[in-house]
């Protein structure tokens, strides 16, 4: 039976894309449904990519919860998607008590309280007894690595397929599509002086693009690439990679590239932890004057095997 799906996700500098990102991959999980996307137009939006994926979208003006009451009830609305750090348990309630037919599904990241029918937490890291006292007894939970959304280039590429066409040591930064707390150009600072080649992906959405673009074009061996629709081509011909432990960690492990995460908001911190019990290496962005010794140390074959090895036993861990 064809059911009305709604996503309500917003993307900006402030929130950045991964939302989005995350949430085109649902929805493709749904190809015999009708789905909407319910998004704010808030600057530093990317809107035009969920349209340009071919899905149809409804501007709210607000988050407020009456704008979207309005909308599941005109659009005959069966399940809400909700991927929003703004919209809370009470929030959520409410909906359900003025649509109590709607089927609520919630992503979170970061262990709060939802009503929900649904609980999608994706992360590699995510555990289902954390929700304990968090959600209805009712709530389905659906936690970790089996769960862990992966766009299409990432699950088409195995591990196995990395083949790195220099000779020097390669490094793909990405400080994230909007890196709002402008982290690219001070880690770049860190490395410049390092005998390696770097590639560096962040979107038309980062409001520090001119400023990353006249840094970066004082040298020869960091190459900048903006929007680029096959991101997993460029991962795999570096060797290691420099994330923030965010939607990006999910998808680098799974491509099983040893990596270094940076941690430069709050909401990262469960995948930070996450990573640093499995002993791979992890920084704050105060801590950012030590990857250059960080680089050096995946430079070492050993300890470069190692933190593969880590990957692999984690990556094993998922049901195919």
């Amino acid at each position: 039976m064809l059911k009305n799906i709604l996503f309500r996700v917003d993307s900006s500098f402030d929130i950045g894309i991964g939302h989005v990102i995350r949430d085109l991959v649902l929805a493709s999980q749904y190809p015999n449904h009708n789905v909407i996307f319910a998004t704010q137009e808030l600057a530093g939006n990317i809107n035009r990519k969920i349209i340009k994926t071919g899905y149809k979208t409804e501007t709210l003006k607000s988050n407020n919860i009456e704008d979207l009451d309005r909308l599941i009830k005109k659009l005959l609305i069966d399940i809400v998607i909700i991927d929003h750090y703004e919209i809370d348990y009470k929030y959520e309630k409410q909906l359900k008590t003025h649509n109590p037919l709607l089927t609520i599904m919630v992503l979170d990241d970061t262990y709060d309280k939802h009503y929900c029918d649904i609980l999608l937490n994706h992360n590699v890291y995510a555990e289902k007894s954390k929700y304990e006292g968090l959600v209805p007894n009712t709530c389905e939970l659906r936690c970790g690595i089996n769960y862990t959304l992966l766009r299409d280039e990432f699950l088409n590429t195995r591990s196995n397929e990395k083949v790195t066409s220099s000779n020097k040591f390669r490094v793909f930064v990405a400080m994230g599509g909007t890196d709002s707390k402008n982290i690219n150009i001070s880690l770049l600072n860190e490395l410049e002086s390092s005998n390696i080649d770097i590639e560096v992906v962040t979107t038309g959405a980062n409001e520090n693009l001119s400023q990353l673009k006249e840094y970066i074009k004082n040298f020869k061996n960091i190459h900048l690439n903006i929007d680029y629709n096959n991101i997993v081509s460029i991962i795999t011909d570096c060797d290691i990679a420099i994330i923030t432990p965010s939607v990006m960690a999910n998808e680098i492990i799974f491509l099983n590239i040893p990596f270094i995460s940076i941690m430069v908001t709050d909401n990262q911190k469960y995948m930070y932890e996450f990573l640093k019990g499995l002993r791979l290496p992890c920084l704050k962005k105060e801590d950012i004057t030590s990857i250059g010794k960080e680089v050096r140390l995946l430079c070492n074959k050993d300890i470069y095997n190692r933190y593969n090895d880590i990957i692999t036993n984690l990556i094993s861990q998922r049901v195919t």
